[in-house]
């Protein structure tokens, strides 16, 4: 994580926990010549709404303006992360089993580099994932990136 984004875990998580919620992400980058603060947030029921994300919009904004942790200017977005949000550790792991997901993996595993499947189990930092005609047991730390994923 970069500076900004711990600066900004440290401010936001009072409010979230305060407000019964839970911080999934935080991206602090660049667009074209605009700077972005995305504060990626989420409840037990995945059940985020428009007023949840002002309100912490709102309270996180005041805290961002007595520490001013970043010099330049930058848009602030409150969101909920969406059907496909990102799994980052044990606990999103645990709740995504029986859930598709996508997988990207650091070296391919068994020839594959994007696995997408059920997540049958997550145990001693392995998760396995059935995809149509093959399961793979693949470690956390193989992973590069992992995220709910959408079937149609």
């Amino acid at each position: 994580m970069s500076k900004v984004t711990d600066i900004v875990s440290e401010l936001v998580t009072p409010i979230l926990t305060e407000m019964g919620l839970e911080l999934v992400d935080i991206e602090y980058k660049k667009e074209g010549s605009n700077w972005f603060l995305r504060v990626f947030i989420d409840n037990e029921a995945g059940s985020i709404d428009i007023d949840d994300c002002s309100l912490v919009s709102e309270r996180l904004s005041q805290k961002l303006d007595e520490v001013d942790p970043i010099p330049t200017a930058y848009f602030l977005e409150v969101s909920s992360p969406g059907a496909e949000r990102p799994l980052r550790n044990e606990k999103d792991f645990r709740k995504a089993i029986g859930k598709h997901v996508h997988l990207t993996t650091k070296e391919p595993i068994d020839g594959a580099s994007v696995i997408e499947g059920e997540l049958l189990s997550f145990e001693d930092g392995k998760l396995t994932v059935k995809e149509a005609k093959k399961t793979y047991v693949i470690s956390q730390e193989q992973i590069d990136t992992a995220r709910m994923a959408i079937v149609f």
